[in-house]
């Protein structure tokens, strides 16, 4: 009877010893959870996050708060298991976060470079809106280009075949849209004289060109400079834009609420999905917001995921949040996912 109850008794040592170890085992999983969220009307680290020099800015009543994600990268069982059950985090493979074949600093660099272009995309969309057009102009010409002779450095690409270059990226979307070859008509101005100009397309490196190089310019009187760090990924492009449109307008944005929202921008102001929206709901909610502003394409999960007293305005464009926020002052009711 003494042996057999030593042997159940370090049995049962064992069993514990090898839970534990189990328990406390890594794990190729991540963590989601809420991150923090930032008032980009505010201060951050004693900087205003949207400075601007050069002309006066207005003050706001309320906030237009961005939201994050927070990520648990080493897991062990145990942080797994209560992520598993907890209504605010997620459990995810930890591919889908770090690529196989990407160390995590890779992946953090590659968010970082997101979330600069994020800022520049929201002060393009942002300056479009408020009156500052984006003009294409022509660097270099290629001598033996299709554009030899015809365009030249300074040049302002207006168009191709009557559809408006608004942008860098639309300008190459409309000459790639037909194969190379075809005669395009290219609206342009130079030394602020209107004027168009045939030029045929030709193929390099698999593509359509027409033989220049060009630059993407906004002339606005003034200087932008958005001061935010630890925060990485293009989605809080959205909030840099409002926040931007409201010191610029004598209009408060807010209507003196906490807005709060997420969304990639493009220099168009398209809204685009992000990842997370489930963890930044209850981000927004913990910090006091009234609305939650959501890409069109994420509404699907957050309806899957609400906030109790969050209700989820659905976004495609700036020009939809801004007038989402407008109707939200009126005392109306903005369109929900």
């Amino acid at each position: 009877m003494r042996r057999r109850g030593v042997t159940v008794l370090l049995g049962a040592l064992l069993t514990t010893l090898l839970s534990i170890g189990v328990l406390a085992a890594p794990i190729p999983y991540v963590v989601l959870g809420p991150g923090p969220t930032v008032n980009t009307l505010g201060t951050e680290d004693g900087k205003e996050v949207i400075q601007v020099t050069g002309r006066e800015t207005s003050t706001s009543a309320g906030q237009l708060r961005l939201t994050t994600v927070g990520v648990q990268p080493s897991v062990k069982l145990r942080s797994a298991i209560q992520g598993w059950f907890s209504d605010d985090e997620a459990v995810v493979p930890r591919e889908l976060v770090y690529p196989p074949g990407e160390s995590r600093e890779e992946v953090e660099e590659r968010n970082a470079e997101d979330f600069k272009v994020s800022q520049t995309s929201a002060e393009t969309a942002a300056l479009r809106e408020l009156g500052y057009p984006v003009q294409v102009v022509v660097k270099t010409v290629a001598g033996d280009g299709p554009s030899a002779g015809v365009l030249k450095p300074g040049d302002v690409v207006t168009s191709v075949d009557g559809q408006p270059v608004t942008a860098a990226s639309r300008l190459t979307e409309l000459i790639r849209a037909k194969p190379a070859g075809t005669a395009l008509e290219i609206g342009y101005t130079r030394d602020g004289a209107a004027a168009t100009a045939k030029i045929t397309s030709r193929e390099q490196d698999g593509r359509p060109r027409i033989g220049v190089e060009i630059d993407q310019q906004q002339p606005h009187p003034f200087t932008l400079t958005i001061s935010l760090e630890d925060i990485g990924g293009p989605s809080a492009g959205l909030m840099f834009a409002l926040g931007i449109v409201d010191k610029l307008t004598p209009e408060d944005l807010t209507g003196g609420r906490i807005i709060a929202g997420t969304g990639a921008i493009d220099d168009e102001g398209r809204i685009g999905p992000i990842g997370g929206i489930a963890q930044k709901l209850v981000g927004a909610k913990d910090a006091g917001a009234t609305a939650f502003l959501v890409p069109a394409d994420n509404c699907a999960e957050a309806v899957r995921n609400p906030q109790p007293g969050l209700p989820l305005l659905r976004v495609a464009t700036l020009d939809e949040a801004l007038t989402a926020l407008e109707t939200l002052r009126a005392g109306g009711e903005p369109a929900r996912c």
